[in-house]
C-alpha cells in the first residue's frame, strides 16, 4: 500500500508503481468514484469511432447519399412488370432442381 499526500493546490500524485500496475499513462483519463469511507479510481474508456455501418443517418444524409437517377421516367406499370419477372426467374430456379 502507498501513502501520498494532498499538494496545497490540491493534486494527489499517484505512485509510479500503481500507474504501472494498471498501464495508466500520462493523459490518462481516471474517473473517482465516492465509495462512503474512501473513493476509487477508475479509468474512462476512450470512446471507439462507430464503424460506418453502424452510424446512424439522418434522413437528409441519406437521402444525400442515394444515387442519382438520370434514366427515362419510371411508371407503376414497369415496377410491377420487373417485380413479375423477377418472381417467375425465382421459381423456375427454385422448382428446376
Amino acid at each position: 500500500m502507498a501513502r501520498v499526500r494532498i499538494s496545497e493546490n490540491g493534486s494527489v500524485p499517484l505512485p509510479q508503481a500503481v500507474r504501472d500496475a494498471h498501464g495508466w499513462k500520462p493523459g490518462a483519463e481516471l474517473e473517482i468514484v465516492d465509495g462512503g469511507r474512501g473513493v476509487v479510481l477508475q479509468p474512462v474508456e476512450a470512446e471507439q469511432e462507430v464503424p460506418a455501418h453502424k452510424k446512424k443517418l439522418t434522413i437528409e444524409e441519406f437521402l444525400a447519399m442515394r444515387p442519382k437517377y438520370e434514366g427515362p421516367p419510371i411508371t407503376e406499370e414497369m415496377i410491377e412488370q420487373a417485380v413479375l419477372e423477377e418472381a417467375k426467374r425465382r421459381w423456375d430456379e427454385k422448382n428446376s432442381r
